[in-house]
């Protein structure tokens, strides 16, 4: 995350970057802000470093500003997944709090470098939304690694299960989950689903606790996407 955003910060003309520091190098005195993107954990130690009188923010999605003791203080988390330096934070969400109005306008203007959108998530719900990022893309990962195990069992490769889940995730962004859902289940094909399951059950029965509870959610947003459906054509033809 620190090379990505040095990397990022340095080619717009309104920053003058140092960094990134390792976490034993001396941080310059003379430095307006300083941007700590070091695990939770680290956090404290870090902060020792930083001059008196800079304003400083962490990167955690969910770790508390109180770490960050009396300063001027904020907290900028890219809704991003950062791989490498040649990540492109223009056009992602950007979640932003601060404990004084200064920090604020610092957080907002490294946003707005990086040519990110600002939304403000205040403490109280910061947990939630680190939570919902986990499930929108560390679990998502961790969904899609299973699928591609199993798909090798049946001489499938990755990148034939590729366009599946761009496409999928591509209808959901566009149209939201429940005009997205495809499948057995939504379909109400009981059948198959009976005969998917017992496949999992045959051959990856480790699986079985997720599948059953990821199959249990699908038949809620499914029954959940034909209500709202059934209610649509109730209104229609009520009104005709």
């Amino acid at each position: 995350m620190g090379t990505a955003l040095a990397a990022s910060l340095a080619a717009a003309a309104s920053y003058r970057v140092v960094g990134p520091l390792g976490r034993l190098d001396p941080v310059p005195t003379d430095v307006h802000v300083v941007v700590l993107a070091v695990p939770d954990a680290a956090i404290p130690a870090a902060l020792a470093r930083v001059p008196e009188g800079a304003v400083v923010g962490h990167c955690s999605a969910s770790a508390p500003l109180s770490l960050l003791g009396e300063r001027d203080a904020f907290r900028l988390h890219p809704l991003l997944a950062v791989t490498g330096l040649d990540t492109c934070f223009a056009g992602a969400a950007c979640a932003v709090d601060a404990t004084t109005a200064r920090a604020l306008v610092e957080a907002e203007a490294l946003a707005a470098a990086l040519g990110m959108q600002v939304v403000h998530v205040p403490e109280r719900d910061r947990a939630l939304y680190h939570a919902a990022a986990s499930l929108a893309a560390n679990y998502l990962v961790t969904i899609e690694g299973e699928a591609e195990r199993l798909m090798a069992q049946v001489g499938v490769e990755r990148a034939m299960v590729a366009p599946l889940v761009r496409a999928a995730v591509e209808a959901w962004a566009t149209r939201g989950a429940a005009s997205a859902l495809t499948g057995p289940i939504v379909r109400g094909d009981d059948d198959t689903v009976r005969r998917q399951r017992e496949a999992i059950a045959a051959r990856a029965p480790e699986l079985l606790p997720m599948w059953d509870a990821l199959a249990e959610r699908t038949r809620v947003l499914a029954a959940g996407a034909r209500a709202a459906a059934d209610g649509a054509r109730v209104q229609v033809a009520g009104s005709a």
